[in-house]
């Protein structure tokens, strides 16, 4: 019968020690503050950025001008040395994503690919900006994409509806 008051307490230790590990755990639930909202999302300063692609870019690089002040920039990026492209991305004030990318790439379908993450071409054309963009969508991304004469590639894209793209593609100056 010896056996069995061992078996007794191992049991009755395992419980206590669970009951004990549990209260630990709801002490530091309440007592370690914890935040349970999105982080702020920090805006960029891109003008330096834009001034160099300017000079640098064999095409006429595009920004936007007169966005609302809500939108934020996000990110930014020059690559002259190997693609000569132009990427500024921005946070719009309903937690959506719009980009511009852009290109003087000789294969324009692997950068529009890349750039729509996946997204097909459609027939739908529309007048932004006085100028002709190209709809895509069933992608990652939904986008505008504009084949310029010179060899470069324009394209606004992200997780916005189309009616914020084509705010951005409407905003954009190209210099």
């Amino acid at each position: 019968m010896a056996g069995s008051k061992g078996k007794t307490q191992t049991v009755r230790d395992m419980v206590l020690s669970l009951g004990l590990i549990m209260v630990a755990g709801a002490v530091m639930y309440l007592f370690i503050p914890h935040d349970d909202q999105a982080p702020d999302i920090k805006r960029v300063d891109y003008r330096v950025e834009l001034l160099t692609a300017r000079r640098a870019a064999s095409y006429p690089v595009a920004a936007p001008e007169g966005l609302p002040a809500d939108w934020k920039a996000t990110s930014v990026r020059f690559d002259g040395a190997d693609s000569d492209a132009w990427h500024l991305g921005f946070h719009t004030p309903d937690d959506e994503y719009v980009q511009i990318e852009q290109s003087a790439q000789e294969k324009r379908s692997e950068f529009i690919d890349e750039a729509t993450q996946g997204a097909r071409k459609t027939d739908v054309t529309e007048t932004l900006g006085g100028q002709t963009w190209t709809r895509y969508t069933d992608g990652r991304y939904d986008a505008f994409v504009l084949e310029s004469a010179d060899g470069s590639t324009t394209v606004v894209a992200g997780t916005a509806s189309f009616a914020k793209l084509a705010q951005v593609a409407e905003s954009l100056r190209m210099e």
